[in-house]
């Protein structure tokens, strides 16, 4: 669809145009209230927006996303040094192209099918309608040749409109979530539509390698190009595909870690859990991708067999609120409360609790207060494109201590090789994994801690943003 009201564009730029711009579904700031009752914006928690931030200073660069409040209309502003560029959307467009098209059609068929996707030609509009939206605001920012770096899977049409409007501009993707197989993405009854509007990008980018290789097996089936190892040839554009894994800014957890404050606030929270020898940590989004049943079941196994007691062993579950507006989202809450609730009915003690449960979404110093607090980390994931949580608990174990028990479908698999690695499926072979994470000895603890601190050491977020923009940059 092709962009309406296309102006031409001089060499001089003006005022409003941007020779960078990120787009993604919501600006990287939060509204706050402030003391006096007056209404003021926060910078977002997240690596996205620490990895960019530097870039869009150093490149006179603007953000273009939803600020969150629908039917409101925001002029641009500024926050913390970036300019900020808001897209307008109504409740009925949030319900239909983010609630709907986005979280009900394309998460659940992203990520294998482990919730049935929804397919309704009333969100697949509001999603083509809210994607035009977001490719306008971008076109009348951007400088002459500007580079625009458009994130994730709500915003996949973008490139290509944006390539419709504005054929001077660099254009990159980056997926942050898995992309699926043929088999599960020739489900889509707009399969081809959105293949066709990710190749309006010079760049596109995923998390692993079989995602991208899951990419280009769906072009060649459904889109006429030419698809020769990492490249897509389209008339005469060629587009590249490849991986480029994200991480974390590592430096400011490790700084946080070692803070005194921070380092008191864990003893602390081991104190209030009446110290049990080994306290398992997991922090989740509360979504049904993350395996928290799993994760409860096989801890609820180890109690029953009395391989694991309460009093010894204490598991905090942090699942953090997550599209509660959404049906599965609510019946997921219910069932796994539910859970939790049984098993502390079933094993607590008067002075120890199984489960501590927390429904809450907690600062990033308290999170590593957690991540110090905790001797096993638990990422249990179905399906993940990364997971984030499982290199910042290893960001703060400076000591080399702790053991990762990670499960093989996220993408941090692929870097933390040296984690225990468990199918979350196989509820046997994930209980021996989290008694080998219990009774890991210090020395092999420390062998396994030491190579994945310096794998993501490495790489951090910094590193990630400066080669996907390199590469787009080279056209190479």
């Amino acid at each position: 669809m092709p962009a309406t009201g296309k102006t031409k564009k001089s060499t001089k730029k003006n005022a409003k145009e941007f020779d960078f711009i990120v787009v993604s579904n919501r600006l990287p700031v939060d509204r706050v209230r402030n003391a006096d009752g007056k209404d003021d914006w926060r910078r977002s928690p997240g690596g996205l927006v620490t990895a960019l931030g530097p870039v869009m200073a150093k490149s006179d660069g603007a953000w273009v996303g939803w600020h969150g409040a629908p039917g409101e209309k925001l002029d641009a502003f500024g926050h913390e040094n970036m300019k900020l560029i808001p897209v307008e959307l109504s409740a009925e467009e949030v319900e239909l192209y983010y609630e709907g098209f986005a979280n009900a059609t394309l998460w659940p068929l992203y990520h294998d099918v482990i919730a049935p996707p929804e397919f309704h030609r009333t969100w697949w509009e509001a999603y083509r309608t809210v994607n035009k939206r977001f490719a306008d605001a971008v076109a009348h920012s951007a400088a002459q040749g500007a580079i625009v770096w458009v994130q994730d899977y709500q915003l996949q049409l973008v490139p290509k409109y944006l390539r419709e409007a504005r054929p001077d501009l660099q254009i990159g993707f980056f997926n942050h979530i898995p992309f699926p197989p043929l088999e599960i993405y020739a489900q889509l009854p707009w399969r081809r539509a959105l293949l066709e509007g990710l190749l309006g990008a010079d760049l596109l980018g995923f998390q692993r390698p079989n995602d991208a290789s899951n990419f280009l097996r769906c072009v060649r089936r459904y889109v006429n190009a030419t698809v020769k190892q990492n490249q897509i040839t389209i008339g005469e554009r060629t587009v590249r595909a490849g991986a480029f894994p994200i991480s974390i800014d590592t430096a400011q957890i490790s700084a946080l870690a070692a803070t005194p404050e921070v380092q008191e606030r864990a003893k602390q929270i081991r104190r209030d859990l009446g110290n049990p020898k080994t306290v398992l940590l997991g922090v989740d989004r509360l979504d049904y991708t993350k395996g928290i049943r799993h994760r409860l079941k096989a801890f609820s196994e180890l109690l029953e067999e009395g391989r694991l007691n309460v009093g010894d062993v204490t598991l905090i579950q942090v699942a953090s609120p997550s599209r509660e507006r959404v049906e599965s989202y609510r019946m997921l809450r219910e069932e796994v409360e539910g859970t939790v609730g049984r098993i502390n009915g079933t094993f607590d003690t008067i002075q120890h609790t199984a489960v501590r449960y927390l429904h809450h979404s907690y600062p990033l110093a308290e999170m590593v207060a957690l991540y110090l607090a905790a001797d096993v980390m638990l990422v249990t994931a179905l399906r993940d494109g990364m997971n984030l949580v499982a290199k910042e608990y290893v960001a703060t174990r400076a000591n080399n201590d702790g053991a990762l028990v990670l499960s093989e479908f996220t993408g941090a698999a692929d870097q933390l090789r040296q984690a225990l690695l468990i199918n979350p499926h196989d509820i046997d072979g994930l209980k021996d994994s989290m008694m080998a994470a219990v009774e890991i000895s210090a020395s092999e603890s420390a062998r396994r801690m030491r190579l994945m601190r310096r794998q993501i050491l490495d790489h951090d977020v910094e590193r990630w943003s400066q080669e996907f923009l390199s590469s787009l940059r080279s056209k190479t």
